[in-house]
């Protein structure tokens, strides 16, 4: 079992950069795949992006591709999204999860993550 607690979110304008970062208890870190997901007001939640266990190989949604950056240290047990051209509608409720799985898949719905962390707030204004 894993623990995981989300920092980093916060207001910031449009266009500008935050990091968040999700730091997991335990000493199996990097037998999980390691996602992101967030969730905007009366909507469902959404993948952004996953890395493999050993950090090697990520994937991301459509519209995060080219902006946000997910990474890992497995000797810190922590897990990274550092975001870059922030919009407004990346607003919403950031969330760090981790799946038991051997591969890396190119998208993933939430029920495939067992463990998830408590959110974060990332609002961005116009």
């Amino acid at each position: 079992q894993v623990q995981l607690v989300e920092s980093g979110g916060g207001l910031v304008q449009a266009g500008g950069s935050l990091r968040l970062s999700c730091a997991a208890s335990g000493r199996t870190f990097s037998t999980y795949v390691m996602g992101w997901f967030r969730q905007a007001p009366g909507k469902e939640r959404e993948f952004i992006a996953a890395i493999s266990r050993s950090g090697g190989s990520t994937s991301y949604a459509d519209s995060v591709k080219g902006r946000f950056t997910i990474s890992r240290d497995n000797a810190l047990n922590t897990v990274y999204l550092q975001m870059n051209s922030l919009k407004p509608e990346d607003t919403a409720v950031y969330y760090c999860a981790a799946a038991s799985s051997v591969y890396l898949s190119s998208s993933y719905r939430p029920n495939e993550f067992a463990y998830w962390g408590q959110g974060t707030q990332v609002t961005v204004s116009s």
